[in-house]
């Protein structure tokens, strides 16, 4: 028996026809898939308070006078996410000794309003900085510097 392989012999075969036909079909696929995700995105915009774009935060807030730190945090944080329950899953951690605050997980919206509150000094955003490791030689050969 002997197999020799054509061009015309995989058109005949049609393999060529399937390869095209699943690949047009894989590229429409992705297509709606794409803009399945866009109409989300739309539709998620529309949604102030979504969770999706919260973010953790760092407020800084006057010392509390008469009132413990921790519970003057969620109260505060209690007036903008909307109960103590939901300001105490929020937090994260409560500064209370070289600073005054706390942090927690907000929207923008929340940041927001936590900003126009006379008792808040300042809302930012929670950055976490990667320090450079290892040995200097190893990031400057010998003879490099």
């Amino acid at each position: 028996m002997d197999f020799q392989f054509s061009a015309s012999s995989w058109m005949r075969s049609g393999v060529v026809s399937l390869l095209l036909v699943t690949v047009f079909l894989l590229f429409i696929s992705s297509i709606s898939v794409l803009m399945a995700e866009e109409s989300n995105k739309a539709a998620g915009d529309s949604v102030p308070d979504s969770s999706a774009d919260a973010a953790v935060h760092i407020v800084y807030v006057d010392r509390p006078q008469g009132e413990e730190p921790e519970a003057f945090h969620i109260r505060t944080l209690a007036s903008v996410v909307g109960s103590e329950d939901a300001a105490k899953e929020a937090l994260i951690y409560h500064y209370t000794h070289a600073a005054s605050g706390f942090s927690a997980k907000l929207t923008p919206q929340q940041v927001a309003e936590l900003s126009q509150k006379p008792e808040v000094l300042q809302v930012m955003p929670s950055r976490t900085y990667q320090l450079h490791s290892g040995t200097g030689a190893a990031i400057h050969p010998r003879g490099s510097v």
